[in-house]
């Protein structure tokens, strides 16, 4: 999770805006708490959902609140496959989510659930996190 953030950032730092990362004080350093709570959260597939939480945050455009993502981001841009996609989906389903952006890689996951699952979800893939700007986030 730790390495998600960092690389969420330093992607985000790489190509961001100057005027993103200025704060008034030449501060341009950000803090990820991810508490552990009662859900665990192990692993890389929060990369695309921090990398676009800190654009948004950083861009002032707001993330669609009917969403749900998941996805591993590589230090190059972009969107790695991860596992667990069959309860990811239903998880997304129950929370009432009708959209879910996905790896592009994990198209083979998708296709193998039942279509009860899928029926009723719209999914967008993701090859690089330029998709998942352009999926998840509104007009400037």
């Amino acid at each position: 999770m730790k390495e998600s953030a960092q690389a969420a950032w330093s992607l985000v730092r790489s190509g961001a805006d100057p005027d993103w990362l200025t704060t008034g004080d030449d501060s341009s350093d950000l803090h990820l708490h991810i508490p552990a709570g009662a859900v665990p959260k192990d692993g890389p597939s929060a990369g695309v959902a921090m990398y676009a939480a800190i654009v948004s945050l950083l861009s002032g455009r707001c993330v669609h609140n009917n969403l749900a993502m998941t996805g591993e981001i590589s230090l190059t841009g972009l969107v790695l496959p991860v596992g667990g996609i069959k309860e990811k989906v239903l998880a997304a389903r129950s929370a009432g989510i009708k959209r879910v952006l996905l790896p592009r890689r994990n198209q083979g996951d998708w296709k193998e659930l039942d279509e009860g699952v899928r029926k009723g979800l719209k999914v967008g893939w993701l090859d690089s996190v330029a998709d998942v700007l352009t999926q998840s986030l509104d007009e400037d």
